[in-house]
């Protein structure tokens, strides 16, 4: 497999639509319906009725991509409380620190060798699992949390969250966009050059990113090669 390093900081950096939602009108009206039955009257077909992962315009991205069904790409989940996600990991491919303000997350590994890390709050353990496949892992509603797939072949895993609009917050991104002083006070270092920093942070792009310099060099995805 051939990784092109600027085709990857490209997507990696891609700027995000101002909204996913396919159609807020059903939304709306899915939510304010008054019975379970006027509900299932807006959603008719049976189209209405699945969401096909391998249609999304991510699902083939070459450094990986979170996929996910839910109120705004599926409008028949609205309200159920409930979302499913596919992580498709790249080798060395990860899931940079991020969190999900609205939902708790259960994720399974399908294939590949992941591990992930997860800080509950200020002063406790950071726990890491391995998630090979068949394990799952919990990470409560609010939790900071980072996955990495450890494998020079692509992984595969399953995200299951207790709500139809769950959000992701990533973190670097988001403290980078308060103004360079408090950055640089939050950090310690007031002569900290954060500008030249906020240069190398991948944007949210497809969810994913590629990892850590080790794995890139033991996989061989070097210099923009693989």
């Amino acid at each position: 497999m051939i990784f092109l390093l600027s085709a990857l900081l490209s997507l990696g950096s891609a700027s995000e639509p101002t909204s996913r939602t396919v159609n807020s009108d059903l939304n709306a009206r899915l939510k304010t319906s008054a019975t379970n039955f006027d509900r299932q009257a807006l959603l008719p077909q049976n189209s209405d009725w699945w969401y096909d992962f391998d249609q999304h315009p991510n699902y083939d991205s070459a450094i990986g991509s979170v996929i996910t069904a839910d109120a705004a790409s599926f409008p028949a989940l609205t309200n159920l409380g409930i979302s499913l996600a596919l992580l498709k990991l790249a080798p060395c491919g990860m899931l940079p620190p991020h969190l999900h303000p609205r939902a708790t997350n259960l994720v399974t590994a399908i294939t590949g060798n992941t591990t992930s890390w997860m800080i509950g709050e200020n002063g406790v353990k950071t726990m890491r699992v391995d998630l090979t496949p068949m394990r799952m892992t919990i990470f409560p509603q609010g939790s900071l949390h980072v996955m990495q797939n450890n494998d020079c072949e692509p992984a595969l895993l399953v995200s299951a969250l207790n709500s139809d609009d769950s959000g992701t917050l990533n973190i670097l991104p988001s403290l980078w966009s308060v103004p360079q002083d408090i950055i640089q006070a939050s950090l310690g270092n007031p002569n900290l050059n954060t500008d030249d920093l906020d240069k190398f942070i991948p944007g949210v792009g497809t969810g994913a990113i590629i990892g850590s310099a080790e794995c890139q060099k033991r996989c061989g995805i070097v210099h923009g090669k693989g």
